[in-house]
């Protein structure tokens, strides 16, 4: 479940938002007059004059659920969740209500409410965004919601320029990160798949402050492709990946007289833990036959190396 949060100046254009949908269903209010769509907006209006200089009393909210669960959510337990959502939120002495929208593949409700409470006192929004996301998670695992691993549920064929091209090269980095060791690996496995990536450097110095990634004649910062592609956290997780290497590179060394099912082994644990900061993609088979192959050639490259120095 996540919910997106909107502040507007007008009840007017919210309420006949969420009541203008075809087959829409009003689930809840608390507070407002339900004689018809009018008497509504005008409970709203008249609290919000408690607190005239308020420029913006309206809170807009929309809860969104995952496909997944569409079975399971009735309108009993979407208002439940919505009103362990308001409480938790704060939104408790004052006027909304909830409405529910069947325009989309996912099941949502829409709340409109008043910031303004019932005692004529404006309802705060400090760290809004920070609590919004936490409660979210928590209702969700509560009550074994589904979790959308990042991008997962994307519907790319409706994507258009520049968002297409800004997923594609999520999907290339999503697969490529945890198989690299640097930037020069990473960067050149990014160029096979179309993709080029710039350094950016602050000013004449050689400090780099940033990455920008390319493809189709667009270009993007990392963190705006994902916050995980950001400069800072790919090289963070570039260096995990080197050092799973090395640990790797003992580990075969240690099972290079012993047979070949605990070199398998060997290389199996470590490419599955390449992906370790970020969680970036689901590995089915441990590792892929061009990066095996590719470990196997260092391991023994590293082995003929430590038998001459012996000699």
């Amino acid at each position: 479940m996540i919910a997106k949060i909107v502040q507007g100046r007008g009840f007017k254009g919210a309420v006949n938002y969420v009541l203008d949908k075809k087959d829409v269903r009003l689930l809840f209010a608390k507070g407002v007059r339900l004689k018809d769509k009018a008497s509504v907006i005008q409970s709203f209006i008249t609290q919000s004059k408690l607190k005239p200089k308020i420029s913006k009393p309206v809170a807009h909210i929309s809860l969104d659920f995952s496909v997944q669960d569409k079975g399971r959510l009735t309108d009993k337990f979407m208002v439940g969740v919505a009103h362990e959502y308001l409480a938790k939120m704060g939104y408790t002495n004052t006027q909304y209500i909830i409405v529910r929208h069947h325009d989309t593949d996912h099941p949502h409700i829409h709340l409109v409410i008043n910031r303004i409470d019932n005692e004529g006192n404006r309802i705060s929004d400090k760290n809004e965004k920070l609590r919004n996301t936490k409660i979210c998670m928590e209702l969700t695992k509560k009550y074994g919601l589904y979790i959308a691993s990042g991008k997962e549920n994307v519907k790319e064929h409706r994507l258009k320029e520049p968002d297409k091209t800004k997923y594609e090269i999520y999907r290339v980095l999503q697969t490529a990160i945890p198989k690299c060791r640097n930037w020069k690996e990473l960067d050149a496995k990014l160029r096979k798949s179309g993709v080029t990536a710039e350094l950016r450097r602050n000013g004449s110095t050689d400090k780099i402050q940033g990455v920008r990634f390319g493809k189709n004649g667009y270009e993007f910062n990392g963190s705006k492709i994902d916050r995980a592609f950001s400069y800072s956290k790919i090289s963070c997780q570039l260096k995990q990946n080197e050092l799973s290497m090395q640990n790797y590179f003992k580990s075969a060394h240690r099972n290079s007289h012993g047979n070949n099912e605990g070199f398998s082994s060997a290389v199996g644990a470590t490419v599955s833990s390449l992906g370790g900061l970020f969680d970036l993609q689901k590995q089915s088979s441990g590792y892929d036959e061009d990066y095996a192959e590719y470990l196997k050639q260092e391991a023994l490259k590293q082995k003929r190396r430590k038998k001459g120095r012996r000699l």
